[in-house]
């Protein structure tokens, strides 16, 4: 995250100190009051650097502050570790002399003797001494309460001691908000605090700071900053307008490239990103994030060989860089080259053995090469990963899940359909009599009730009178802002084709005269997204979305249609849109699904009756098969005669085996 300031830069990039000195702090707190240590040094001497924190800091200061050799020295009571010390607290005060002559540190005062105090505390900062730092702020604040250096440097300090203890966030929030409250002017102020809310998740605050900070002097580093949290907040359109002007008021930075190019990606703008990733990598050559994004983008051009390229030189760069050998394995799956995939996940769980994300990859690998056991035995090990309670279950431990149990609600309905096309009648919870649909439904679904106990599935028209009368509503987000369901993207194209027909049916009734040009602009319409434009600029109703109907016509009862569902689209006045499908289900509309599906299963029925004698007898009954009804029936009924073959091998009943 970019830092603020001067000071700002040290303090989110703290100088390196090596452990002797940690530990001869710790031991010198114990024996002596740090603080008062210091000052008893600093009357007898006063000198020595501090820099502008990281670039300046270390390369003005002597090296050997920061480098201490290990010491045979006993910290418990040895004259020579007490000389030790003593040196060591003389460097930090010459480094404060010089940080206070030069006055680089926040809000300096007019008093010589001020700024000294303040510099031996920011000095603390910077070698990690917080809570020495924060003792010496508040000493000088007892004396002047108002001291805004003080003020802001035990802000700074709180901060640096580690934003997992709320109490250090809410210390640092107050003081920064005392020297906001001060000095209002500041746009260092407004980033620190920025910086402190956003790891806490209040994204729009620091927004909000970092907004001001821009009002009060726009930088390049400001600019990326804000742009990183509205990436982190998926508005990827703001964000790219904030990347762009940090590049443009600095042209040299690869971070700020690489995040414009993200920006594009996510928003489906693949090659605008491939170009950015290019130039990242002109700006920085060995920046392997740029090369794994590259790869990323040309994946999803289906660029095989580009991709691979890509991905191969961020591994030249460094060979145990996890998440390009997990996007290289994942691509190697999908385009079918198993053994190398393979090879790429195994390396990353060498790297990191509990990575869920290569573990699932390795299983699907292993299963789709035909090694059933090894498949089960690593997605097995996602499993074992089990949340701890309270804690969120990677998507990876979720997929197994369910996956595993609706494998085996697959193979019992399988089972249990055959039983009924072989038999007319099948046992059911101890009682023998015909199967119909919702026996069907009712196993998958006690399969869905083992795997997640905490979401209850039940009968729509078998809960209380009450309850069913109101009425339920389904609604699914297809594009919502900039974020875009890929799991229903596939039926975007069918979509768009429904509402154009739909808003032909409609001028063609309303505005016949318009028919033609509504025509000529739809055809330039190629996403959902432009849509909205169109209606509002032939339908002075729309104002800021417009829905649409559809039907879904009966095979029970020819001729007939039901209500479908609903699509919405609207959008606001910076482009956002939401682009949406609800079903609202009622009692009436329940009972005339359930009568369509009763119609079609009976219809299944006795087909399925038919393929099963064609089977036995050795025949393919194609004719059997596709008989007059829903091409539907003949895509399942083919891919069971396929299973056919497996299905003699299965002696063992899923359900009474788990």
């Amino acid at each position: 995250m970019a830092p603020a300031g001067g000071l700002a830069r040290g303090l989110w990039a703290p100088l390196a100190v090596l452990a002797l000195l940690a530990r001869a702090a710790l031991a010198l707190t114990e024996r002596y009051p740090a603080l008062s240590l210091l000052q008893q040094e600093r009357h007898r001497q006063r000198h020595g650097p501090a820099g502008e924190w990281a670039e300046q800091y270390s390369a003005e200061c002597d090296s050997s502050f920061l480098h201490f050799h290990e010491s045979d020295c006993d910290i418990g009571g040895s004259s020579s570790c007490e000389s030790m010390l003593s040196l060591n607290t003389e460097k930090i005060l010459s480094q404060a002399k010089l940080l206070a002559e030069q006055k680089r540190f926040p809000f300096a005062t007019d008093n010589d003797n001020t700024n000294e105090e303040l510099a031996i505390a920011y000095v603390l900062i910077g070698n990690g001494l917080y809570d020495e730092a924060i003792r010496h702020f508040s000493t000088m604040l007892q004396e002047e309460p108002e001291l805004v250096s003080a003020i802001y440097g035990r802000g700074i300090a709180y901060g640096k001691k580690g934003l997992h203890d709320m109490k250090n966030a809410e210390l640092a929030l107050f003081e920064l908000s005392r020297v906001i409250s001060l000095e209002p002017d500041h746009p260092e102020v407004f980033e620190q605090r920025a910086e402190i809310l956003s790891p806490l998740g209040r994204i729009s605050e620091a927004l909000s700071d970092l907004t001001k900070a821009i009002q009060l002097q726009p930088s390049a580093r400001l600019y990326r900053h804000r742009g990183t949290l509205y990436f982190i907040s998926e508005d990827y359109a703001t964000a790219h307008e904030d990347f762009q002007r940090s590049l443009e008021l600095n042209k040299n930075q690869p971070i700020a490239m690489l995040y414009k190019g993200l920006t594009f990606f996510h928003r489906g703008l693949l090659k605008e990103a491939i170009e950015s990733f290019k130039e990242a990598l002109k700006q920085k050559a060995d920046f392997i994030d740029a090369y794994k994004s590259l790869g990323q983008a040309y994946r999803e051009l289906g660029n095989f060989d580009a991709a691979t390229e890509s991905f191969q030189k961020a591994l030249l760069l460094n060979q145990n860089h996890v998440q390009t050998l997990q996007l290289k394995g994942m691509m190697l799956y999908h385009h079918g080259s198993l053994d190398e995939a393979l090879k790429n996940f195994k390396r990353c769980l060498q790297l990191e053995p509990y990575n869920e994300v290569c573990q699932y990859m390795k299983g699907l690998s292993h299963v789709a090469m035909g090694q059933f056991y090894e498949g089960i035995k690593a997605q097995t090990k996602v499993m074992l990963n089990d949340p701890l309670p309270g804690q969120k279950a990677s998507p990876e431990y979720l997929k197994v899940k369910y996956l595993r149990a609706m494998g085996l609600a697959t193979l019992e309905v399988m089972q249990a359909v055959q039983r009924t096309w072989a038999n007319s009648k099948v046992r059911m919870n101890g009682k023998t009599r015909l199967m119909q649909w919702r026996d069907m439904f009712d196993i998958a679904v006690k399969w869905r009730r083992i795997a997640d106990p905490d979401q209850p599935v039940l009968w729509l028209d078998q809960m209380p009178a009450r309850s069913l009368s109101r009425g339920f509503n389904n609604h699914i987000n297809l594009i919502r802002g900039q974020v875009i369901n890929m799991r229903y993207l596939e039926y975007f194209e069918k979509i768009l084709h429904f509402i154009k027909d739909r808003i032909l049916v409609y001028h063609g009734a309303n505005n016949p005269k318009g028919l033609l040009e509504v025509r000529e602009a739809l055809e330039k319409v190629h996403k959902v997204e432009d849509l909205l434009p169109i209606m509002k600029q032939f339908n002075s109703k729309t104002r800021d979305g417009f829905t649409v109907n559809t039907k879904v016509p009966s095979l029970k009862d020819q001729g007939k249609e039901y209500d479908g569902f609903t699509i919405t689209i609207t959008g606001d006045k910076v482009g956002n849109i939401l682009f949406s499908v609800e079903t609202q289900t009622t009692e009436e509309r329940t009972q005339l699904y359930h009568a369509e599906i009763d119609a079609l299963y009976k219809d299944l029925t006795a087909k399925g009756k038919i393929l099963i004698l064609s089977a036995e007898l050795g025949l393919v009954d194609f004719e059997a098969m596709t008989a007059p009804g829903s091409e539907a029936f003949s895509k399942i009924a083919r891919s069971w005669m396929n299973l056919k073959r497996i299905l003699d091998f299965i002696s063992p009943e899923v359900w009474s085996n788990f």
